[in-house]
């Protein structure tokens, strides 16, 4: 198991759920509260353990990968998108499942979190995979995997993080 590899499956699983809402009838509005509300807590269980488990130890040993300059900056960067989708998912829950104003919320947030996902694909794990070997992969894929599966059923509160503080704090 590798925690590069469990990223990408889950980012494969929230670009899944995103088009799963897209093939529900827009009035059904219980199947889409109900699919939302799974896509929400996966979307933040992933951000929550990233920020927990990966991307403090790629601040360790990153370099910088593609067109980031250096982990911090990867890092940084990673901290201000899940923000963004924090707020989005913050702004779904202010509207009815199936309305408008909803659908522009998720819109905005599947945005946000597509962004996100390219930018952490080319930059983030391409950088985590270079400098780490594959035990440390394994072993941070199963602290990850555990902190997500513990609280799966509930969610994590989201709370947004200062990203400059977050790098200086885990540096």
């Amino acid at each position: 198991m590798d925690i590069t590899d469990v990223i990408l499956h889950q980012h494969g699983e929230q670009r899944r759920m995103f088009a799963m809402l897209d093939e529900i009838r827009h009035t059904d509005t219980e199947t889409l509260a109900a699919v939302w509300k799974r896509l929400e807590i996966l979307l933040e269980t992933h951000a929550e353990a990233e920020e927990r488990f990966f991307y403090p130890r790629l601040l360790k040993i990153g370099k910088g990968a593609a067109d980031a300059d250096d982990a911090a900056e990867e890092v940084e960067d990673a901290i201000k998108d899940h923000n963004e989708i924090r707020e989005a998912i913050r702004d779904v829950a202010k509207h009815h499942a199936g309305s408008d104003a909803w659908w522009k919320a998720v819109i905005d947030c599947r945005i946000a979190n597509s962004d996100h996902m390219a930018e952490e694909e080319r930059q983030d794990l391409a950088d985590f995979r270079t400098q780490t070997d594959l035990r440390t992969r394994h072993e941070i894929a199963i602290d990850f995997l555990r902190f997500e599966s513990q609280r799966a059923a509930s969610g994590v509160e989201p709370k947004d993080k200062e990203p400059e503080q977050y790098v200086a704090d885990n540096s």
